[in-house]
C-alpha cells in the first residue's frame, strides 16, 4: 500500500510508539473509537476489513458484554490497545459536541501519540471546527481512498516485522 510523503512523515510517530507496547498482556492492535450511530455501518465495515487483514480490533459491539460497566470496559480496551483509530463521521462530530462517551474515548486517545483519525463522510475542515486537536493529527480519508484501502494502510502501519 502506498503512502504519500506527508502521510509517511505524519504517521511515523505512531509507528514508533507501537513497538514498546508489544509486551502488554491481551494486547489488541487497534482500539476503534466511533459514534454509537455508526456501529452497524461504517464502524462495522472498518472493523470487519481490519479483522480480515489479521488486525485485532477492540470494538465495543463485540468486546462489551451485557451487564458489564461500559466505561470500565472502554478504559480497559484503551489501556490494552497499541493504536487508537477514531472514525470521524458527522455522527461522531455531533457526539463530541455533546460530550458523550466518544468524547471521553477521544480525550484518552489524544493524550497518546497512538492516534489515527479516519475521516469518512465529512472533512478535516469540519473536524477542526469541532476538535482542533484531533483535526491537527494526520490521518486518512475515505474521500481519497476506499475503506478497504484505508484498512490495508492501517494494517501495514501497525505490522511489526
Amino acid at each position: 500500500m502506498a503512502y504519500t510523503p506527508a502521510e509517511v512523515r505524519s504517521l511515523t510517530p505512531v509507528r514508533t510508539s507501537i513497538e514498546p507496547r508489544l509486551a502488554l498482556p491481551d494486547l489488541r492492535d487497534v482500539f476503534l473509537c466511533h459514534a454509537w450511530d455508526d456501529r452497524g455501518g461504517a464502524a462495522k465495515e472498518l472493523h470487519d476489513l481490519l479483522e480480515s487483514s489479521n488486525v485485532s480490533v477492540w470494538f465495543s459491539e463485540k468486546d462489551v458484554r451485557l451487564g458489564t460497566p461500559l466505561l470500565r470496559e472502554i478504559d480497559k480496551g484503551l489501556a490494552k490497545s497499541r493504536v487508537g483509530i477514531v472514525l470521524v463521521t458527522p455522527a461522531l462530530l455531533a457526539r463530541i459536541q455533546r460530550e458523550g462517551i466518544a468524547d471521553k474515548e477521544l480525550s484518552a486517545l489524544l493524550a497518546r501519540d497512538q492516534l489515527v483519525p479516519i475521516v469518512h463522510g465529512t472533512t478535516y475542515e469540519a473536524l477542526r471546527e469541532i476538535s482542533p486537536l484531533l483535526g491537527s493529527r494526520s490521518g486518512l480519508s475515505t474521500a481519497e481512498g476506499t475503506m478497504a484501502n484505508i484498512a490495508a494502510q492501517l494494517a501495514e502501519l501497525i505490522a511489526v516485522e
